[in-house]
């Protein structure tokens, strides 16, 4: 019988798998669980509810084999032999158009209009001033008593460089163009969700009822568990002031119960290094090109993992009240916030969902 792996620092813990996959046969069907690490950069946890382990592995070789030609395509720091990815149109700004798989023109365009959408605060052309933030946090990281601030006049430069609306994507040639050979693109906000979204979605196509594919923390819940007891499945939000992983969940800020939804979440906590006894975060504010300081964290749910990713990010870098506003513009779209205080906002449909709220599992 296949086990969860204990599961690394992520964004969201799955409450109900945190101990590890058990057989439980219900209707006819058990619950598998496996796990994989390689693929953008984190470990991919895979529970499915399937009628024997060989159709558990039919699904779990199938998720594993996407995610990693998804991540070849999404990656921004690798070659592959006979693959033109993301890599390759940053490599070529500048220099030519670069033909690429279809699945990447679908992913710009997808980031293209939620920037719009957004005003802004989702850019995946940030990658000039993203890469200088990386290069900062690497040196902090090795040798912390020199780590700094990236220079905010070396920030305004490569900020030059980020106007998403130069990324020239000629769908009919499939090709995608860099103009200025500066600029580069970082889907490191979009990528890892919407490549969960279409692998959940041919997954479902090809029968799978009932399971989740957590990568990282960018969780998509398929249908409902099939344990003849619940209607949802329970997901455990991360307490950004606890977060280390924990068996006993008193990590967690709530529980949330879902069924085919997606929930991400983008916090502080996440990845940072320390300057002058001073946590620096990893999500960069277009507007400030400093880290997002009006949250500690977002929780986003909605069906769609892409767009739950995406938003998560964007919601994170607004205020409180205009991230509000914006999630509540959205349908089919929930979100929790947890402020710099500890205070703790939900939408109302978000309170909906919450274990503190009176929701639960059952049927």
């Amino acid at each position: 019988m296949r086990k969860l792996s204990a599961n690394v620092i992520i964004i969201i813990v799955l409450a109900l798998i945190l101990a590890g996959c058990q057989r439980e046969r219900n209707n006819g069907c058990e619950k598998f669980g496996d796990s994989f690490f390689g693929t953008f950069d984190t470990m991919v946890n895979v529970t499915v509810y399937a009628q024997s382990e060989q159709e558990f592995d039919f699904y779990y070789d199938r998720i594993k084999t996407r995610f990693e030609e998804l991540h070849r395509l999404f990656d921004i720091y690798n070659d592959y032999e006979g693959i033109n990815n993301i890599k390759t149109i940053n490599d070529n700004a500048g220099i030519k158009p670069v033909e690429v798989d279809s699945q990447i023109i679908d992913l710009i365009l997808f980031a293209r209009e939620w920037h719009d959408r957004t005003g802004g605060k989702a850019n995946i052309a940030m990658g000039a001033v993203l890469k200088i933030w990386h290069d900062y946090r690497e040196q902090g990281l090795y040798d912390p008593l020199k780590a700094k601030l990236p220079p905010m006049e070396k920030l305004l430069e490569a900020d030059k460089h980020t106007d998403i609306n130069n990324v020239i994507v000629d769908k009919e040639k499939g090709t995608v163009y860099l103009p200025d050979e500066i600029m580069s693109l970082d889907v490191g906000a979009a990528a890892k969700g919407f490549a969960t979204e279409i692998v959940a979605q041919e997954v479902m196509a090809e029968g799978l009822m009932s399971g989740i594919i957590n990568a990282g923390g960018n969780i998509r819940v398929i249908g409902k568990p099939l344990d003849g007891i619940r209607g949802r499945w329970g997901i455990g939000i991360q307490n950004p002031e606890k977060f280390i992983v924990s068996e006993n969940g008193d990590n967690l800020l709530d529980t949330l119960f879902v069924s085919n939804a997606s929930v991400v979440s983008s916090g502080d906590y996440q990845r940072y290094y320390i300057v002058e006894d001073e946590l620096i975060h990893h999500l960069i504010d277009p507007d400030t090109l400093m880290p997002g300081g009006h949250n500690k964290a977002v929780t986003v749910v909605t069906e769609d993992s892409g767009l739950a990713d995406i938003l998560s990010t964007a919601v994170f870098l607004m205020p409180y009240d205009k991230g509000f506003a914006f999630v509540e513009s959205l349908d089919g779209v929930e979100a929790v916030w947890v402020m710099p205080d500890g205070r703790v906002e939900a939408t109302d449909g978000m309170e909906k969902m919450l274990g503190s709220y009176g929701a639960t599992g059952a049927k």
